[in-house]
């Protein structure tokens, strides 16, 4: 079973004497369900777990009143002998909590008794249109995480690549000295697997088991098609047809030069009034990613950010490549991709930092100045700029050279390089982008 950062997460909470019923959500397909279990599984004496999309029946439990308990009498009742409730030694999981918003509500009274301990899974909790809202948001009664897709250092474990790697690549960065010629020729093709695979639990895991990126691709493109029929089934009736149009054109996006997310181009005289919802709804299911143009290249990036105008990127960048026509992977892991792998490896960038839990951020000026990233990094604003191969960083060199105007003292550049640094750039090959997570 695949190893997740998430079972990190499950531990400190469980030792905190002073928890709360914990929201996880996510796309669907991320894994939630599987490592909650596990961890419940290894963590608790009973487990007891109510699936409300498998079994829509389990909702009844909580159409009266709510207190607690009645609840685990009504789930005894359901589930049987094996459903025990054992005070402090007891998991209650509720999984698509979604399908259920009586359940939400109940976190409230359950964080108050205290008894059990309780883990709610949700994969479109608060995308508009879907199901019913909850009599009331347990608001200061429970914990909400987002979880993701694997990112690279989990699909390096998945590869049964272990810490040691990590911990080696680490140095390199820290100290500023080049990769030995082996392991580097090694991650740089890690690193293309993983732009053509992702990191979906069951598209790795069969990637792992296999090796068959042909039966990898099949099984992206079904769950993309399942991310396509919620959009049908359950977005409001005037707005089906335009989510799944607005997801469509996200491949044509980042085609353009200009990569300034334009509702015009999903549709001829598309506008943000007809659109901007559509695309919500998308992103509040964790399909996509917004990254938001500066106005200024200062700290804070979210004070200086524009919600106006914006990139958008897929979550997931093994998703990405297979909304590509047949015949991308093999370019993907043959670095023959021509003038589109800019468009593959800055997508690549932004699954590396969305999924260490960072908000996007660009600067783009109409002069043509441009820079595809920026983050908080060791305290400091700091612009990336990523290069699918060496090149040119022109407006990297301007924004460097106007200090006065940019306030800017350092850069970095992710690409097919080996480390480096020079003239206050630093260089890095695009597999260790996993590792800027100093804030």
């Amino acid at each position: 079973m695949l190893e997740r950062k998430i079972e990190r997460l499950l531990l400190d909470w469980k030792k905190n004497e002073t928890r709360k019923p914990l929201v996880i959500k996510g796309c669907r397909q991320c894994g939630k369900t599987s490592s909650v279990l596990k961890f419940a599984r290894e963590n608790y004496k009973s487990v007891v777990c109510l699936n409300f999309f498998e079994d829509p029946n389990y909702a009844g439990i909580f159409s009266g009143a709510l207190e607690i308990d009645r609840l685990t009498m009504m789930m005894s009742a359901l589930l049987g002998p094996g459903a025990k409730f054992l005070p402090g030694e007891t998991v209650i999981v509720l999984d698509e909590i979604q399908e259920c918003p009586e359940a939400r509500t109940a976190l409230k009274f359950f964080c108050l008794d205290g008894r059990y301990d309780v883990i709610a899974t949700g994969s479109l909790l608060g995308v508009k249109g879907y199901g019913k809202e909850p009599r009331s948001v347990p608001v200061g009664f429970e914990q909400v995480v987002d979880m993701r897709p694997l990112d690279f250092e989990e699909f390096l474990w998945a590869n049964g690549i272990g810490p040691v790697l990590t911990e080696e690549l680490k140095k390199h960065l820290e100290e500023r000295t080049p990769v030995p010629s082996a392991l580097h020729n090694r991650c740089r093709e890690l690193l293309l697997q993983y732009t053509a695979v992702g990191g979906m639990p069951e598209v790795v895991q069969l990637f792992v088991e296999t090796r068959q990126m042909n039966d990898v691709l099949n099984l992206q493109r079904n769950i993309v098609r399942s991310y396509e029929d919620d959009m049908v089934k359950y977005a409001e009736n005037k707005d089906k047809s335009l989510i799944k149009e607005c997801f469509e054109s996200i491949p044509r996006q980042l085609a353009k030069e200009n990569k300034k997310f334009q509702y015009s181009l999903i549709k001829k005289g598309g506008t943000a009034s007809r659109f901007a919802g559509c695309l919500q709804w998308i992103e509040d299911a964790g399909i996509i990613k917004r990254c938001y143009n500066l106005r200024e290249t200062q700290l804070p990036l979210d004070g200086n950010a524009m919600n106006d105008i914006f990139k958008v990127y897929m979550a997931d960048t093994g998703l990405f490549v297979c909304m590509l026509e047949d015949g991308t992977q093999y370019d993907v892991l043959t670095g023959n991709l021509l003038g589109y792998k800019g468009a593959i490896f800055e997508n690549l960038v932004a699954d590396c930092l969305s999924k260490m839990g960072r908000n996007l951020y660009y600067f783009h000026k109409d002069s043509g100045l441009e820079m595809d990233f920026f983050i908080r990094y060791k305290g400091k604003c700091t612009p990336i700029e990523v290069k699918a191969n060496q090149g040119n960083a022109k407006s990297l060199k301007t924004l460097l050279k106007n200090k006065d105007i940019y306030h800017l003292e350092s850069a970095i550049k992710l690409g097919d390089y080996n480390v480096g640094e020079e003239n206050g750039v630093l260089t890095l090959p695009l597999y260790m982008g996993f590792l800027l997570k100093e804030y």
